[in-house]
């Protein structure tokens, strides 16, 4: 009798182990935009000479966490050059500058991000930035 009741805890626990095992990687640590097949297109020309944004969308909705949220531009293109305010959302199809170690792509890039913006970015699994994208600057600035 004993040894009958050992087994059927020791079954249960094997079921209980095997279910918490073998899981797809979460989410957040998988890439969120899909990667370019290839060499990637980094922006090549100086800040100075890139045109004026593409033309953006107007106040849209877009999907970010299960919800909609309203936001009141969509960037796409390269990602200097601008001024940002409101609710951005940053797509996967925008441009930016190659970088070595720390991605400081948008050092001299002339974007500038008013105070208040909540900024989502699709890369970054649509993560709030509440305080700009400063992680993407070097020393000294914003």
């Amino acid at each position: 009798m004993m040894k009958r009741h050992l087994l059927c805890w020791l079954a249960l626990l094997i079921v209980f182990c095997a279910s918490c095992g073998g899981k797809d990687a979460p989410a957040n640590e998988l890439p969120f935009c899909p990667r370019p097949a290839g060499t990637p297109h980094y922006l090549t020309v100086p800040p100075e000479l890139l045109p004026t944004p593409l033309p953006f969308s107007t106040a849209g909705p877009v999907e970010i966490g299960g919800k909609t949220v309203l936001v009141d531009r969509i960037v796409e293109g390269p990602l200097c050059n601008d001024t940002w305010s409101g609710t951005i959302y940053v797509s996967c199809n925008v441009q930016v500058y190659p970088w070595e170690g720390q991605p400081t792509f948008l050092d001299d890039c002339g974007l500038t991000i008013e105070p208040g913006t909540v900024v989502y970015v699709a890369d970054h699994g649509d993560e709030p930035y509440y305080k700009g994208c400063s992680c993407h600057y070097g020393p000294g600035e914003p």
